[in-house]
């Protein structure tokens, strides 16, 4: 199996940064494209756990635009052959007392890559 093939590892980059971008921003059409649309996908978030995408569709639609702004830190993104790859990384909001913690699973589509699988949590952040 190919890891992180430099064609695949850059297009799946290239979605992440562009999921990113749009999550900072609050373009909800641009993140409701990124998940596939699908009743098997899941997004377990900080405080809901939602199933299929047409819950994660309604909850995106009713997210607050304020304090979306965070920085990203220890990124990494791994891909598996051409089709399946994982995105993990830390984030902070500033002034936050938290440390985010972002996993996604990619799956390239008919339509693009695609997030099939995302889990965001919040923990104190470690001492030093």
């Amino acid at each position: 199996m190919k890891i992180n093939d430099p064609k695949t590892l850059a297009e799946v980059t290239a979605a992440f940064e562009r999921y990113e971008k749009a999550l900072v921003t609050n373009d909800v059409a641009t993140l409701d494209e990124l998940f596939f649309d699908d009743p098997n996908t899941i997004r377990y978030g900080v405080a809901e756990n939602l199933y299929g995408y047409a819950e994660i569709k309604a909850f995106r639609a009713a997210r607050s635009p304020a304090g979306l702004a965070r920085k990203l830190e220890r990124t990494r993104i791994t891909t598996y052959g051409d089709d399946f790859a994982t995105a993990n990384t830390l984030f902070v909001r500033e002034g936050g007392t938290k440390l985010g913690r972002q996993s996604q699973t990619w799956v390239r589509t008919q339509a693009g890559w695609r997030v099939v699988s995302a889990h965001v949590s919040l923990i104190d952040k470690p001492a030093g």
